[in-house]
């Protein structure tokens, strides 16, 4: 049997359908506007005549992005941090969390204090980076890896979950004779594709995106990744990929490049996000409250 609305319902759901849209187009159009100037005719870039759609076609400011080397240097740094980052987030976050996660451990009431104080005090930016000199983990791959591989707030999500699997499953591979090293391969991390996605999602975006780091730490072109490299070119204006072009060509592609190689930074993990989408909300709401 369709229940009849009254008019104020027929009003408000009119009023939250506007609103999504409204949303649903501030969000989009940034990205439209952004695809259809890296495949414009440059020259009507310059002249700012494209708004919404691309007016004319032209590839050209792509190749030349795919046509630098450094571009290339920099996409491998970026996977490379990502992949290996991202695995070695996961996996120290879960060791951390799994134990703290158990009523038997006696010290993870005092260890979970110490955490939560590292999210609200930190010993700054000078301290740290005397800290990764000192460890002689300057300029390499393991100054980016190793400071972030675990985050606190994380940590304790990934903790909550832990904490709403069942004790019953803990105490019977118990009695079958498995260790906790068992259950936390066997049956924990089985149990937690959800929260493991969350952490996969969170680690990846933020290894992706993440510059200030490498600006810190990395003196190496060769070891910077593409998101810094991104930085200089649409912050500080560097021209290194159009060095060898003509004056008239560098300031016909010299915007449109910029347009070209922000898609071309941020198209990987638009690929991926949807498919880790499903698990995400599930994750996050079963990770932030106990059972």
């Amino acid at each position: 049997m369709r229940v009849r609305k009254s008019a104020s319902e027929n009003m408000g759901d009119v009023f939250i359908y506007l609103s999504m849209w409204f949303v649903l187009v501030i969000t989009l159009y940034p990205f439209i506007y952004i695809v259809s100037l890296s495949v414009s005719e440059p020259t009507y870039v310059i002249q700012q005549l494209v708004w919404l759609w691309p007016k004319g076609f032209s590839l050209n400011a792509y190749k030349m992005v795919f046509d630098n080397p450094d571009v290339w240097t920099s996409y491998y740094n970026t996977i490379y941090y990502t992949v290996v980052g991202t695995a070695i987030n996961i996996s120290f976050t879960i060791l951390g969390a799994y134990p703290l996660a158990r009523s038997t451990f006696f010290a993870r009431k005092q260890i979970m204090v110490f955490i939560v104080i590292t999210m609200f005090f930190s010993g700054g930016l000078i301290p740290m980076f005397l800290l990764i000199q000192n460890l002689n983990l300057y300029n390499t791959r393991w100054a980016i890896l190793l400071p972030s591989a675990v985050s606190a707030f994380l940590l304790i999500v990934t903790r909550t979950f832990f904490q709403s699997i069942s004790e019953s499953l803990h105490e019977s591979a118990k009695l079958d004779g498995a260790g906790e090293f068992t259950i936390l391969t066997r049956i924990v991390i089985p149990l937690s594709t959800p929260i493991i996605a969350v952490l996969a999602l969170f680690y990846a975006v933020g290894h992706w995106n993440s510059y200030f780091a490498a600006m810190i730490y990395l003196t190496d072109a060769k070891l910077q990744p593409l998101s810094l490299y991104l930085v200089k070119v649409l912050v500080q204006n560097s021209d290194t990929m159009m060095e060898e072009m003509s004056h008239s060509d560098r300031s016909l592609y010299s915007l449109q490049i910029k347009y070209a190689l922000i898609i071309v930074s941020i198209l990987p993990i638009l690929m991926i996000y949807p498919f880790l989408q499903k698990y995400f909300v599930k994750g996050v709401m079963l990770g932030s409250l106990k059972e």
